[in-house]
């Protein structure tokens, strides 16, 4: 058993590297399933809303009614 231990010399590095890339993508997908804060998306919220109402999208009692549930 301890024989054949040499012939895997080449093999460390290469799981070694395998392991660093294993460690770098859990670590973006980790980082991109993050939830956005609420009073962030609040705001990202209120933002869109008030740009559909500058272009016309939505009339004044939509955007009102929409504004008031954002609170």
């Amino acid at each position: 058993m301890m024989g054949s231990l040499p012939m895997l010399g080449w093999l460390w590095p290469l799981l070694i590297v395998i392991g660093l890339a294993m460690i770098a993508v859990g670590t973006i997908v980790l980082v991109r399933r993050r939830p956005i804060p609420t009073a962030n998306r609040t705001s990202i919220a209120r933002e869109l809303l008030d740009a559909r109402y500058a272009r016309g999208e939505i009339d004044d009692d939509d955007y009102q009614h929409r504004r008031d549930q954002l609170r």
